[in-house]
């Protein structure tokens, strides 16, 4: 039996709030159970000095968690300086994941930064940035089209990704912070619709685990990112 009392391939409930901040070309509060992340785009028009004149733009994600988005206080990154390895490493996943569904060359000299912030953390925050930023992309997107500044739509899919881990044996699907902090094994799938891959991290944490049980994680993470994508098109219609 899971903590929350799930079974192995239910997922947590997931609500996306669009147009969640002013200001910003495209946002949303995406939840996951009690995992809560505010996604913004921003539309710049410039580009990194290593892409200038390639008539191409580009897609980059920055993340962070507030310092009670857990159950203690943790000391603000800019505190300290400096970022955690594992923020850098998360920021590198969402601009990854993003920019495998992005025609940059459709998009322009233009960047766009999608920034996710972390607001209430119950495992899952990388696979809900990711999931969100996606659709805060698409509505920054979709204003640049309505506007006449891009012709074609640079965005050819969707991605969304889930955590899927074993716990006390059973693969299970959509791991909360109970579960992930007890897992035998932990991954996270990064998928784009049609069935594409963008990038699988899997981790043994307390035992090893064989091809069956990758492969029954990963049947797993396409019946969650399958939910996630029907949510997204729900929340940018």
């Amino acid at each position: 039996m899971r903590p929350s009392g799930r079974a192995p391939d239910e997922m947590r409930a997931i609500a996306i709030e669009t147009g969640f901040t002013k200001h910003a070309e495209g946002s949303c509060l995406v939840s996951f159970g009690d995992t809560r992340v505010l996604c913004t785009a921003s539309i710049e028009e410039r580009i990194p000095p290593w892409l200038r004149g390639k008539g191409e733009g580009w897609v980059t994600g920055e993340y962070s968690m507030l310092p009670r988005a857990t159950h203690t206080r943790g000391q603000r990154e800019a505190s300290r300086g400096q970022q955690s390895g594992r923020t850098q490493e998360i920021q590198r996943l969402i601009g990854r994941s993003l920019r495998a569904v992005v025609d940059l060359k459709k998009l322009g000299e233009r960047q766009i930064t999608l920034d996710c912030d972390v607001l209430q953390a119950d495992g899952g925050t990388r696979t809900a940035s990711i999931s969100g930023a996606w659709v805060a992309l698409r509505l920054a997107v979709n204003g640049l089209m309505q506007q006449g500044l891009i012709a074609d739509d640079p965005i050819g899919a969707q991605v969304a990704a889930i955590s899927c881990g074993i716990y006390r044996g059973t693969p299970v699907l959509d791991l909360d912070y109970l579960e992930d902090s007890a897992a035998d094994a932990d991954a996270n799938f990064v998928l784009i619709s049609g069935g594409q891959m963008a990038e699988v991290q899997a981790t043994a944490e307390g035992a090893t685990y064989d091809e069956e049980a990758l492969l029954r994680l990963l049947r797993l993470a396409r019946i969650g990112c399958d939910r996630i994508f029907a949510a997204q098109r729900d929340a940018v219609k």
